[in-house]
């Protein structure tokens, strides 16, 4: 009856450390100098490195220029993932540094991604 007792203690500890992992090589990316007006895309590749599925379920960023497309379906552990993130630069200009935050149930729980680009304005 103890051995029991102390496997199910034992299983249920085991449980509690399994957790999703939303790991990405490149987090990063920086895209060539571009002129004002163009949709720019860069596709992430990601990938669940943890114990249990990888569940994205929202994003946000500081902007409605940037979109993040992304499969909301769970992400099995050892599985690739992407992410496309788009970016309109009409009305932008110069030096832009943006984030995607990421709502995750990773053990952060808040993940990311981000990008740089210098916009040249459509008059230079």
């Amino acid at each position: 009856m103890r051995l029991v007792a102390l496997l199910i203690v034992l299983n249920s500890a085991l449980g509690f450390c399994q957790e999703a992992d939303f790991h990405i090589d490149k987090p990063v990316f920086k895209f060539a100098k571009t002129y004002e007006g163009t949709l720019l895309k860069h596709t992430f590749i990601g990938k669940n490195t943890g114990d249990i599925p990888l569940i994205i379920s929202d994003y946000n960023v500081s902007c409605s220029c940037t979109k993040a497309i992304f499969s909301k379906d769970p992400i099995p552990p050892g599985a690739s993932f992407k992410i496309e993130v788009q970016f309109d630069t009409k009305g932008k200009y110069y030096f832009q540094d943006r984030v995607v935050y990421f709502k995750t149930n990773s053990k952060k729980g808040k993940e990311q991604v981000r990008f740089k680009v210098n916009v040249i304005p459509k008059n230079e």
